[in-house]
């Protein structure tokens, strides 16, 4: 401004020149000021939009764990949503609104409509808040593969910003080996040598040491080889095993695991933590999971009319059911007791149903020797349930009951007729079996010799047991009311894409035949088995594995372990296997991400977010939903 002073003084003689001169320099001044007052308001603009934008995103990401804390809380409630997101019908998924007493205003989808808040967000106590959320919910393929995926979106101001999630629960499948006792169970066999009742309802941890020994406690011991993640709720006995992965145990009190099985037994030694990719794992601290005490929610989805809940029902198989799955994506079922392939609403008896996708009934169906050749149901379930002793019940068989006293106290439910006459020990006489082969009969030098049935339960004729082999191609999971016999590998066809889920009521065993003859059926040889496995109520084990003078190989899982007591493989360990066959267990690292289908979860879990991308923002900041792109 001096300078216009001075330049307007000397130049009072340079009359009509100077006005012009002073008003174009004035007005150059004048939009540099205002340009720079522009320029300084539009840079304050630029940080609020930006702090927004932040905000937003975080309020994103505050959506998706407030999804995750309900999950927690009900695990049922990845069903519900809000039937006309754009999201959630781009995806095929099936949801219904929550109760009107539980309403949720994350899931309002209307321009004008209600958002969550974001707890904390509000600028002074007790002012509004500042921070908004609202949330889509995709469950098409929770079914399949356990993830939920969520689109949360985030508004702050005039902001909006969106994020996908995939959300799933912690299960059994996260760990390659799981138990709820590390004892043995006492189901099998006998359960200890003094009868102790501290074994069992009480944990290890709970059991005073010099008590433990009578337990039958197993071993982690040298030539053991477990390359994923452990848990327990109980107290474990390690050795010198080898361990690629986190080893937690329920055990509050450090070490979290015992070199002793206490009393008389001595502590074993030279236990080297496994370094396993440059890291060592030693055992910590983990909280309890718990197992459900039944598979019957499983059977729940075989109910055809009841859409609402199963949108998809799976098939539905009655009595000893054999199960060989071939890579070309079928499997051969032989099911002679099955009479229908689904069941009414949430596995009632009433309004039996057959789908073809399932198979046939009868004699020339399911029902034949060779039984049945079907499409594997693919991301779908398998339930094997016992012949119903219900006449009501469509798969109620009267030929079920037992043929004579003798024959049902050697194999339950047996039917059929005895045609060898020549017979001369408890076994062959009862060469009827269980209508599918079992137990296992071999003639040799022309005598026949019958398998002898690792426990008194075994092979019952009316029983929903499954019998399990082959290769596998797609998604499945075979669920039985009773036991699940591995009758020989199974494999799978990708081993990038295939999941397979055995679920037992009860135990799930290795089928490892024995002949009255005191000799194996089978020849020795390793086995090799790509599941993820869970036995409810008692235990993952091999069929005589303590028979026999010669170790049988080594068994090579890939997949996952879950059960309630712990089962033996062998006697001895490692190089020093005696019987049985020493084990060699990888995790499947598809499990972290993806389940069998319809798999059961504990009876609480957590949930965590297993991957999440930045999108666009699937809604304006009065609530207008954008179309997907």
């Amino acid at each position: 401004m001096k300078f216009l002073a001075s330049r307007i003084a000397r130049s009072e003689r340079e009359g009509g020149f100077a006005l012009p001169l002073v008003l174009s320099i004035s007005i150059v001044l004048a939009l540099l000021m205002v340009t720079a007052i522009s320029s300084s308001v539009s840079g304050l603009q630029t940080t609020y939009t930006d702090q927004d934008s932040t905000a937003a995103l975080a309020a994103a990401y505050a959506g998706v764990d407030e999804y995750e804390s309900r999950l927690a809380g009900d695990s049922s409630y990845g069903q519900y949503g809000n039937p006309n997101s754009v999201f959630t019908k781009a995806t095929g998924s099936t949801v219904i609104a929550p109760l009107p007493a539980a309403p949720n205003p994350a899931f309002d989808v209307t321009k004008g409509g209600t958002w969550a808040s974001v707890a904390g967000s509000n600028n002074t106590p007790g002012g509004p808040p500042t921070a908004f959320f609202r949330y889509e919910v995709d469950n098409s393929q929770f079914a399949s593969t356990g993830v939920l995926r969520i689109r949360s979106t985030g508004k702050v101001g005039n902001t909006t910003r969106s994020v996908v999630a995939s959300v799933r629960g912690t299960g059994f499948i996260d760990f390659l080996y799981f138990t709820d006792y590390e004892i043995a169970d006492p189901a099998l066999g006998p359960f200890n040598s003094s009868g102790n009742p501290l074994c069992v309802p009480a944990y290890g941890w709970q059991t005073p040491a010099p008590n433990r020994a009578n337990c039958n406690e197993i071993t982690f011991n040298g030539g053991d080889v477990l390359d994923g993640p452990v848990h327990s709720n109980d107290l474990m006995h390690i050795c010198t095993a080898k361990f690629g992965g986190a080893v937690t145990s329920a055990d509050p009190t450090a070490p979290y695991y015992s070199p002793t099985l206490g009393g008389t037994h001595a502590a074993c030694t030279g236990q080297v933590w496994y370094t396993y990719q440059g890291q060592t794992y030693v055992p910590s601290q983990d909280s309890s999971i718990v197992m459900p005490t039944t598979n019957t929610n499983q059977l729940n989805e075989t109910a055809i009319n009841d859409p609402q809940d199963v949108p998809r029902p799976g098939c539905l198989y009655t009595g000893p059911t054999s199960i060989t799955l071939t890579s070309d994506g079928n499997m051969r079922v032989i099911s002679p007791y099955t009479q229908y392939t689904q069941t009414g609403a949430k596995g009632t008896p009433a309004a039996g149903v057959t789908l073809e996708n399932c198979g046939t009934p009868g004699s020339t169906g399911l029902g034949a020797a060779n039984g049945q050749v079907i499409p594997v149901p693919t991301n779908n379930l398998i339930y094997v349930q016992a012949v119903p002793g219900t006449t009501t019940d469509p798969n109620y068989s009267p030929s079920g009951s037992p043929k004579s006293p003798t024959e049902s106290t050697v194999y339950p439910g047996c039917v059929g007729s005895n045609t060898n006459t020549t017979a001369t020990s408890a076994h062959e006489k009862e060469v009827a079996g269980n209508g599918i082969g079992y137990p296992a009969s071999l003639t040799v030098s022309g005598k026949l010799l019958n398998e002898a049935p690792p426990s008194s339960s075994s092979y019952g004729c009316t029983a929903g047991d499954a019998f399990v082999s082959g290769t596998l191609k797609g998604r499945l999971t075979i669920a039985a009311a009773n036991y699940i016999y591995i009758t020989g590998d199974i494999n799978y066809a990708d081993s990038d894409g295939d999941i397979l889920g055995l679920v037992g009521q009860k135990a799930v065993w290795i089928w490892n035949p024995l002949l009255d003859n005191g000799n194996f059926l089978m020849a020795v040889s390793d086995r090799y088995v790509h599941a993820a496995i869970l036995s409810l109520n008692d235990t993952f084990t091999v069929q005589n594995y303590d028979q026999g003078t010669v170790k049988r190989g080594t068994l090579y899982l890939t997949g996952a372990i879950a059960q309630k007591f712990r089962g033996a493989v062998a006697t001895g360990s490692g190089s020093t296997t005696s019987t049985g066959y020493t084990k060699n267990y990888t995790y499947d690292q598809q499990l972290e991400t993806a389940a069998p289908p319809k798999f059961l979860a504990p009876v609480s879990t957590t949930y965590g977010t297993t991957s999440m991308a930045q999108v666009a923002p699937a809604f304006t900041a009065d609530g207008t939903a954008v179309a997907l792109g």
